[in-house]
């Protein structure tokens, strides 16, 4: 080894292999040094300063965004280290809201872990005198500002990994804030749910919305049947609450925890997932014989079609029209099922367990219900399930194995790979080959769209035609892709979509995990269990050939599409006011400027400041009104102004002074001033 090519970290000779910094050098020789802000899938900050280190010459320096260079002498533990990191931790607390047994992070707390880590048994300096409100407006998360950190984390995960933009920072100095826009809450924005901002968050600043207390009060009304569903992720993933490695399958322990708890029925949503492939692929092969609306997005992710809600209405036609299993489930519970057991639907509450944050928006969507009752009454996370569970006192690794009921417990590996990004398109493609031909598929197998490469892509011939396939997962690359399309790049016949990295084994319920390694051990339980099942194909279900025997008739029948399809709209316009920001005495022009997430993504601020410094510039404030408002229906042309009634797209910094000059002003002219 040349010494050249080498750093000497606390007196040990390490070598730069292409660590991009020096926290990765560190925790290549087992030296765990602590951050907040610092996460290896978005991009470097350099805040918090909880990482330093001492370099020799330079003094304390991050080592998050400090590149290491031949030559260096590190300390990452020096008294000038550790007085620092003391300090810093101070610092932190005495901006935090430190209710810490009340908070839902008590246990899995960053902040509370390295206080406990570095023995911060005091703080020097005074609390924050001020509480901030909560926003409990999302139907998902809660954020309360007055655990935040600034860190940051939140910020870069909903602009760079879901490319939203939600969240960032207002204003300065010690009033600094992490909010939505013109801090408007997150139901009044674009948020869709997905909950990868709480993910991230060290703290509990943005947490998953905790319901179970509806959970224990429908278990305990003697009125209601109260069944209970299990989504395929979850059984890869909720082990790693009670001490069991990631990955592992606890199904039986599962469903075995869920009825001592007290629920009636226990149900797998894997069986939906089956039907979802079935009425998929037929709605899919109508498309290709017809050319009709293609390619055809899938629909069982709730944050990816709110998301094509808000910024793909180009699109709204190419999703498939099915429902998420989930609510296919509810639907044939309430529609179906509630009859064979002479009950009404509100006799009946469904709760749903599920690895994703957004499906407790989805089941509350006014066009999911039956009889005017809710087809799933109640969604819990992983989390939440694991929280009622050590709750009733269960020791989870001693339970029993026990086994789903029927009729909704007899699933397919076709199913359970819905957790997994390339699941659902892999069971189509399981599927489709036999819909078209009439003969059983022999390798069902599809390699090619498995794993957690940005996109992913396969071409698969199907009686002689090549079917194209593309499998995304982050919402960010869904946004590439659908510009790509636009602009006739890209070419596909079917697209998978999944709006949390690594699908719904990386949800934002599921147990907090900040590395992908854990992902991949889900996703690897997740086809194990594939691969363990008797059967593998969604249309080998006999269960499922049964519900259409006698509820559904036959794939993408009136009552099929009744009971399993849905509708959507273009959710373009954000709820809430817009905000005036000139009145003039004697408006003669009135102006919009658009501050919805794409047009500000677009950079519609900077337009907007530029155009309040103009007409001071030209002094007409007392001639105009000036607003912001939050969607002019044009989210793929921002940044988007309007002028009276007249739109104008693509209004940059650059090019606003123009649109001023040549729309404004020679209106206020042409109006006599």
């Amino acid at each position: 080894m040349e010494q050249k090519n080498t750093v000497l970290i606390d007196g040990q000779v390490v070598e730069i292999n292409g660590e991009k910094n020096i926290l990765e050098l560190t925790r290549k020789i087992g030296i765990d040094i602590p951050t907040f802000c610092y996460h290896s899938e978005l991009s470097l900050y350099g805040a918090c300063r909880m990482c330093v280190v001492e370099v020799e010459g330079r003094g304390i320096m991050a080592s998050c965004s400090t590149p290491p260079t031949p030559g260096m002498k590190i300390l990452t533990n020096s008294p000038r280290v550790q007085r620092v990191r003391r300090t810093v931790l101070e610092l932190l607390l005495a901006n935090h809201d430190r209710e810490c047994t009340t908070c839902d992070r008590n246990g899995s707390c960053k902040l509370q872990d390295l206080s406990n880590r570095f023995g911060v048994k005091k703080i020097r300096f005074g609390e924050r005198d001020v509480k901030l409100p909560l926003d409990h407006s999302s139907r998902s998360l809660v954020r309360d500002p007055n655990k935040c950190i600034l860190c940051g984390d939140c910020v870069r995960m909903c602009s760079e990994v879901q490319g939203i933009g939600v969240l960032d920072f207002a204003g300065r100095g010690s009033q600094t804030v992490v909010a939505p826009a013109f801090n408007k809450n997150l139901a009044e924005v674009e948020c869709v749910n997905c909950g990868q901002c709480a993910a991230v968050c060290p703290t509990g600043a943005i947490v998953v919305k905790d319901e179970t207390d509806r959970a224990w009060a429908a278990l305990n009304d003697p009125t209601k049947t109260v069944v209970v569903q299990v989504a395929p992720a979850v059984r890869v993933a909720l082990g790693e609450e009670f001490g069991l490695p990631a990955g592992e399958i606890v199904t039986g322990k599962l469903v075995a925890a869920l009825k001592r708890l007290g629920f009636d029925k226990v149900f797998d949503t894997s069986i939906t997932a089956d039907l979802t492939v079935i009425e998929e692929t037929n709605e899919f092969i109508k498309r290709l014989q017809t050319g009709e609306r293609l390619p055809q997005f899938t629909s069982c992710c709730p944050g990816w079609v709110k998301f094509a809600e808000h910024n793909g209405a180009d699109f709204l036609n190419n999703l498939s029209s099915c429902r998420s299993p989930q609510q296919m489930f509810g639907s044939l519970v309430k529609k179906h099922w509630a009859k064979d057991l002479g009950k009404k639907p509100d006799e009946i509450f469904v709760v749903s367990i599920m690895p994703c944050t957004a499906k407790k928006y989805e089941a509350a969507l006014s066009n999911m219900t039956t009889e005017g009752v809710a087809d799933v009454d109640l969604v819990l996370t992983t989390q939440e399930l694991a929280r009622m569970i050590r709750e009733a006192g269960l020791v989870f690794d001693q339970l029993d194995v026990e086994s789903f009921d029927t009729p909704f417990g007899f699933t397919t590996g076709a199913g359970v790979i819905f957790g997994a990004t390339g699941g659902v398109a892999e069971a189509v493609l399981r599927a489709a080959h036999e819909f078209v031909t009439g003969q059983p598929i022999e390798q069902v197998n599809f390699e090619a769209v498995r794993g957690f490469a940005d996109r992913k892509e396969a071409t698969v011939e199907i009686d002689g035609q090549e079917i194209k396939v593309a499998v995304v997962h982050g919402l960010g690359n869904a946004k590439k892709l659908l510009e790509e399309i636009r602009e006739g790049k890209a070419d596909y016949h079917i697209i998978e979509v999944m709006a949390c990295p690594g699908g719904c084994i990386g949800g934002a319920g599921q147990p907090i995990s900040p590395d992908r390694e854990t992902k991949k051990q889900r996703a690897k339980g997740i086809y194990n269990a594939d691969k363990l099942s008797q059967l593998r194909k969604a249309q080998d279900n006999p269960m499922v050939a049964k519900f259409y025997e006698r509820w559904l008739k036959e794939p993408n029948s009136a009552e099929a599409h009744e009971a399993l399809h849905t509708t959507y709209s273009n959710r373009g316009r954000i709820t809430g006011e817009e905000i005036q920001l000139i009145a003039g005495e004697q408006p003669k022009v009135d102006i919009a400027v658009c501050v919805g997430t794409c047009c500000y993504l677009d950079g519609s601020y900077d337009t907007l400041q530029k155009l309040m410094k103009l007409t001071e510039t030209e002094q007409v404030q007392d001639r105009i009104n000036l607003h912001a408002t939050f969607c002019l229906e044009q989210c793929e042309k921002g940044p988007v102004i309007k002028v009276d009634d007249e739109i104008i797209n693509a209004v940059t910094p650059e090019t606003v002074e123009k649109v001023f000059k040549e729309k404004i002003l020679k209106k206020l002219a042409a109006a006599g001033e």
